[in-house]
């Protein structure tokens, strides 16, 4: 998720009763809910490095209780008053915990096993940005402040400071987990649609659906079968016509694709890539060369490639951010 969902839910957990934990908790929070995208840094080193190492060992389960102890550490570093360093400790552990939870939502994919395995795990169910859950943490900031002031004219302070208000965070929290599970439910829904049609006489080997920012009931259908990749939107309260699905036609097996899948640039892509589309063109340029290319389906403009030489030896290789694509 983005940082400000995790921010926002950092400050609500606080809120909700944690900040009782520990002197500075809600600091504490606020940074453990973001800490783990400190990896965010490998972009400075380009394209390539920010895919290898976003979302990777900080976001694995192995490094919570690490990230969780640096968390506490930086707050007690730049606060006068002492920690509870329990209290603390399971605070910053549940912040983290949070940040997971919600990147695990996102088609990205988050790596949780490394560095026992580097596999991305996904649920796909919520997209990176989602105007709903921003609407919900929206209520639950400024809820307590309208609250306060319809309130001040009518309840003591005393009775202010003895009750201040743990009913909005908590209504922000229960809904962005209950929202998730909807849109779960959902999800489901929409990869049956897609997986129980026939494209273009060929059956679904696979499917997957890529979340919409707006409208839970809108998915960007990607269907796998044995000859082509069938692209749709799926709005699931309407009728589907899987007729109206892009295809995408499989290049037939080249040696230059094995000699691209031995490059870094490839293997770091295809450990991501859900659904590669491979092509292999000329180069205008250099007489007997040709470009590989791996795209990911689900998302436009995702891709590596390579340019070899007539005797398929790899020239250079590259990877290229292109945009998540929303269904209409």
């Amino acid at each position: 998720m983005d940082n400000l969902t995790h921010t926002a839910v950092g400050l609500f957990l606080g809120r909700a009763g944690l900040n009782r934990w520990t002197p500075r908790a809600t600091a504490i929070l606020i940074l453990a809910a973001n800490a783990p995208d400190f990896d965010a840094v490998s972009g400075f080193w380009g394209p390539l490095t920010y895919l290898q190492y976003h979302r990777h060992l900080t976001h694995s389960f192995i490094a919570m209780p690490v990230v969780a102890i640096l968390c506490v550490l930086a707050v007690r570093a730049f606060s006068r008053k002492p920690v509870a360093w329990a209290g603390a400790f399971f605070a910053a552990l549940i912040g983290v915990f949070s940040h997971l939870l919600l990147d695990y939502t996102n088609g990205y994919g988050i790596r949780l096993l490394l560095p026992f395995s580097t596999r991305f795990y996904r649920l796909e169910w919520t997209a990176v940005i989602d105007v709903w859950i921003w609407a919900a943490l929206f209520v639950g900031l400024a809820a307590p402040f309208l609250s306060r002031l319809v309130s001040s004219e009518i309840t003591s302070s005393a009775a202010r400071s003895r009750y201040p208000g743990r009913g909005w965070p908590i209504f922000a929290l229960l809904f962005v987990l209950l929202y998730n599970c909807a849109r779960g439910a959902i999800h489901a829904r929409a990869v049956d649609e897609l997986q129980s049609r026939i494209y273009n006489d060929a059956e679904p080997l696979r499917a997957a659906a890529v979340p919409n920012a707006y409208n839970p009931l809108k998915w960007r259908g990607v269907v796998d079968t044995k000859g082509f990749f069938a692209v749709t939107d799926i709005d699931l309260a309407r009728q589907f016509n899987p007729e109206r699905a892009q295809l995408l036609y499989k290049s037939d097996y080249a040696p230059a694709m094995d000699a691209a899948k031995r490059t870094e640039t490839f293997q770091v892509f295809l450990n991501f890539a859900e659904f590669p589309a491979w092509s292999v063109a000329p180069d205008p340029k250099l007489e007997g060369g040709k470009v590989v290319t791996a795209t990911e389906v689900r998302y436009e403009g995702w891709s590596a490639k390579a340019l070899e030489d007539a005797q398929n030896h790899v020239l250079r290789s590259w990877f290229q951010f292109g945009v998540l694509v929303e269904p209409r």
